[in-house]
């Protein structure tokens, strides 16, 4: 296993997976929901299409990214996008989580197997497609079920509990987008959308400008560009120094997660991936937006958003996170749980 480079870590398929998977999704299904959005907007023929083609290959950009991260041959990762087609394909609304269970295990094998033989362009290819479209056959669809399920159950009682609800995602998918892991993928892979979507990105969001407007005296406008519209993420070496720098972002999001829930009604109908990517290139507003114009989420009709809608928008995404966590780390720093230099990005 040393020699072919097959590590079995949570390291290796929780975090650097599961990111790669996020960016797959990003690559395709995220950024091409963007421009078909803005291409039916404005009646752009073009444009739409490109929302079209990206859905279509979501699977094959999430497998082909897992397969990189997995450090996969050349002969393997080609072979993963049958792979991702058909896990993504099979596995419906969990289609996301399925693409990363199956295709994590069809490149191992193909790594396994990879110039092992004089045959290789056979065997590589045939290992890798067989096990990983196989194995979609046989357990995609009730991985979708199960994930989707779940989703649901979380919809289901942000619906009914709002306010628990509304502070309960907000803070822990908060949690997951600044933690290196891929709350994008998270929220993905569990169709987290509606009113609980719109929990997952007021946390998301106070995680981000949190991080950028309490750091500011240390980072100026580079780390404040680089935490708000890329990830709060940089912050964890710091974090792990002083866990202590946590709390005001979270803290901040414990707040608009039920404002955006119970006073906004926040909903993200736009695609779900949107739900964990917070301010990072403006994606979670985005989706909010989409959403609103023309809805992803099934059973759900286009509005037209009125004054309230923008403004709660744009108080969950930005507002209330810079000023709460702003005036929530003022204590702090008297205190001296957050000194001068704690939040400085290396």
């Amino acid at each position: 296993m040393k020699r072919k480079n097959i590590e079995i870590s949570f390291k290796r398929y929780g975090i650097d997976a599961l990111g790669a998977m996020a960016q797959g999704l990003f690559c395709s299904l995220l950024i091409g929901t963007i421009i078909g959005t803005i291409g039916n907007l404005c009646s752009v023929q073009f444009l739409s299409d490109i929302g079209r083609y990206t859905k279509a290959v979501s699977g094959v950009a999430m497998a082909v990214a897992i397969g990189y991260a997995l450090k996969a041959d050349p002969m393997v990762l080609f072979s993963l996008a049958a792979v991702g087609y058909a896990a993504n394909e099979l596995g419906g609304a969990g289609g996301p989580l399925a693409v990363l269970l199956i295709a994590i295990i069809a490149a191992e094998f193909g790594k396994a197997v990879s110039k092992e033989t004089k045959i290789d362009i056979l065997v590589t290819p045939a290992v890798t497609i067989l096990v990983g479209v196989g194995l979609a056959a046989l357990v995609a669809r009730p991985i979708g079920y199960a994930a989707s399920a779940f989703g649901e159950l979380i919809k289901s009682a942000t619906d009914l509990q709002p306010l628990l609800m509304g502070i309960t995602v907000s803070v822990l998918v908060g949690i997951a987008l600044t933690l290196p892991i891929s709350s994008a993928a998270i929220c993905a892979a569990l169709g987290l959308t509606g009113l609980a979507g719109g929990a997952a990105v007021a946390g998301c969001c106070a995680q981000m400008v949190g991080f950028a407007v309490i750091s500011f005296r240390e980072n100026r406008w580079g780390g404040l560009v680089s935490q708000g519209l890329g990830t709060s993420m940089l912050q964890m070496p710091n974090i792990m120094k002083n866990p202590r720098v946590w709390i005001a972002p979270t803290l901040a999001s414990a707040i608009t997660g039920p404002i955006a829930t119970c006073v906004f009604g926040l909903q993200m109908n736009g695609a779900a991936v949107n739900s964990g990517m917070g301010t990072c290139g403006m994606c979670g507003p985005i989706g909010v937006i989409t959403g609103w114009f023309t809805p992803a989420a099934e059973g759900v009709k286009a509005i037209a958003p009125g004054v309230m809608d923008w403004v709660g928008l744009a108080l969950i995404c930005i507002v209330l996170p810079a000023v709460l966590s702003y005036l929530i780390n003022l204590p702090l720093r008297k205190l001296g749980w957050v000194k001068e230099g704690d939040l400085k990005l290396g």
